[in-house]
């Protein structure tokens, strides 16, 4: 949910103050990717395949997934993730899954308490075990993460960046951006092609 909306006639001048203020190279370089990508969120049979090429991406990081059509309570259930969620919030679901140590991935939504699109809300509360400062962390690299997945897919990424609040802060934004991708980088995620990894998916019948 965007904090501070941002009308399109805005939006160019945003960005380019957000890029202005990147001074580490590898900063500018993830940013670019981000930036030529749609503000807009997919919808109908764009949004499909999006969806359906999130979960290829999944299986491939060896994250299990639910079947289509299982009753699910929780993005992650401790056992496998949701298949029926948006694009964006598989992506960003993979990217705690590969952030979070094994004792973790056992939890309902990985020990962080309920996201947004938690069902049982309680039963996320009474399995977090994960401190307060903890989880913003693991929220904004499994954010930034999930958002260059996006891109690197040919995914509206940038909306993500805006909904997710990248450019909250004013002047500041941009510094943090540079510290959660040199995390990244550290875990070994920021080298991880999706597209490379489950091929162009642009020809299959389900995309129809």
């Amino acid at each position: 949910m965007i904090l501070t909306p941002i009308a399109r006639d805005e939006l160019g001048p945003a960005l380019d103050r957000f890029a202005a203020g990147l001074s580490d190279p590898q900063a500018r370089s993830l940013f670019a990717e981000i930036r030529p990508t749609s503000p807009d969120r997919a919808e109908d049979v764009e949004a499909r395949k999006h969806q359906l090429a999130a979960v290829d991406f999944a299986r491939c990081c060896g994250v299990p997934v639910h079947p289509h059509g299982a009753e699910c309570r929780f993005n992650w259930d401790g056992i496998a993730l949701d298949p029926s969620t948006e694009a964006y919030v598989l992506l960003h679901e993979v990217a705690h899954f590969m952030l979070a140590p094994p004792e973790r991935r056992g939890l309902v939504d990985f020990g962080l308490g309920p996201g947004p699109d938690t069902i049982d809300r309680e039963a996320a509360e009474r399995a977090a075990t994960v401190a307060l400062l903890e989880r913003e962390a693991d929220e904004s690299m499994a954010s930034l993460a999930g958002i260059l997945w996006e891109a690197r897919l040919g995914q509206p990424a940038l909306a993500s960046f805006l909904d997710q609040n990248w450019l909250e802060g004013g002047d500041r934004a941009p510094a943090h951006f540079p510290a959660v991708a040199r995390r990244l980088r550290e875990r070994g995620l920021l080298a991880l092609d999706p597209h490379g990894m489950i091929g162009d998916r642009s020809g299959d019948a389900r995309f129809g």
